[in-house]
């Protein structure tokens, strides 16, 4: 076995899977570690939304830049993402309506699709939605959701064609370091050697980050989903963030709706001991509120219920930068949203770890220092956390 590379990538998520298939196409040697298998833990449980409406501008940047792969996935990097367009809808408690107007506005002037719909015309869009609670939403008809599986799995393998490397059931036991330089990893597949290392652990990153003696703010957030199947007379529906219900919902192959709640999810558990179960009384609680938007799924019926973690931080927003001794990366933190962005992190972060700086979009902002300094990333015009 090769036992060095340029970059050593620990986790085999879309994150990683993304910056090796960047790094790759620059031509720098990368080594994906991956305790597991690939998309095997956040990645792999994510609900796979491919959405741009946030509310602070780099992340509707990243997630605009981002979609242009999903829309275009064979020709950008070849094999199936399985991105399936249905238009996605933000719905926001009526206090927000001003905050809602001025992110489409913003998001509009990056290049988005996205516009104010009114009730009305939602009704006339979906004539499933229940709309009593709210006077305009959001819409964008060209986002929806994608095989969240599938697209990491095809970013591997084209970065392997291009030279990438992969080790999975490899868990990473130690950071080398001399001289305040990284020089490699220790594992329990033994050695590898590489001047830069970057924690790509969900999860798992404040461990990691521990190995290169650094403290990240990164604790461990659990979610749960479930699916329930369409009755006859709903044959599809769009992709929505309910807000005013606290969740969200799209469609999935088969004639099943995927449903997640913003409210109610643990944090602070060790990663070891998550369990894909999901909380006592979660479906029954998810239901009923799919119902009140889609009255309709009164008549469907529970199918499965899964649960996944990922990395959260105070802010409820990615780290990503150069951190601790030199040639040590973080790109982690992304609190349940990363995989929608995952396509232009990965050439941001290799832009950094090549160029010395991201140049298609500015990441700085994501450093680890804000939490130090007191420059916890807040939304332009903000609305409530996604999580609480």
């Amino acid at each position: 076995m090769n036992n060095t590379a340029d970059v050593i990538i620990i986790g085999g998520g879309i994150h990683g899977a993304s910056l090796a298939f960047h790094l790759a196409q620059r031509g720098v040697s990368a080594l994906v570690l991956e305790q597991r298998f690939i998309a095997a833990e956040a990645t792999g449980r994510s609900s796979g939304l491919v959405r741009m409406h946030y509310d602070l501008a780099l992340e509707s940047q990243l997630a605009w830049l981002s979609f242009q792969y999903f829309r275009d996935w064979q020709a950008r990097v070849g094999g199936e993402c399985g991105f399936t367009r249905t238009g996605f809808l933000k719905i926001v408690p009526r206090h927000y309506e001003e905050q809602l107007r001025a992110n489409v506005l913003m998001q509009q002037e990056i290049g988005i699709s996205s516009q104010i719909v009114t009730a009305a015309e939602v009704q006339e869009i979906a004539p499933y939605i229940q709309c009593a609670d709210f006077n305009v939403a959001a819409f964008e008809p060209d986002s929806g959701y994608a095989d969240p599986s599938a697209t990491t799995m095809s970013l591997i393998n084209a970065a392997r064609d291009k030279g990438a490397r992969l080790v999975q059931d490899c868990r990473v036991t130690g950071i080398d370091t001399a001289d305040g330089k990284v020089r490699g990893v220790s594992t329990t597949q033994g050695n590898f050697a590489a001047p830069a290392v970057v924690n790509a652990a969900g999860a798992w990153a404040a461990e990691v980050g521990r190995l290169a003696g650094l403290e990240l703010p990164v604790r461990v957030w659990k979610h749960d989903t479930i699916f329930v199947r369409h009755p006859r007379s709903l044959d599809d529906h769009l992709t929505i963030i309910d807000d005013t219900n606290a969740m969200y919902f799209r469609p999935e192959t088969g004639g099943l709706t995927l449903i997640g709640l913003e409210d109610g999810n643990p944090i602070g558990e060790s990663p070891a001991d998550f369990s894909d179960h999901v909380a006592p009384g979660f479906a029954d609680k998810a239901v009923d509120r799919l119902c009140l938007r889609i009255p309709l799924m009164e008549q469907g019926s529970f199918h499965s219920a899964h649960g996944g973690i990922d990395g959260i931080t105070p802010d409820q927003r990615a780290i990503m930068g150069q951190a601790g001794p030199d040639g040590f990366y973080l790109v982690c933190g992304f609190s349940g949203t990363g995989f929608k962005i995952g396509p232009a992190v990965g050439l941001c972060m290799a832009e950094l770890i090549t160029d010395g700086q991201a140049k298609t979009v500015d990441i700085t902002p994501f450093a680890l220092a804000r939490f130090a300094e007191g420059k916890e990333l807040v939304g332009e015009h903000a609305y409530d956390d996604i999580w609480r």
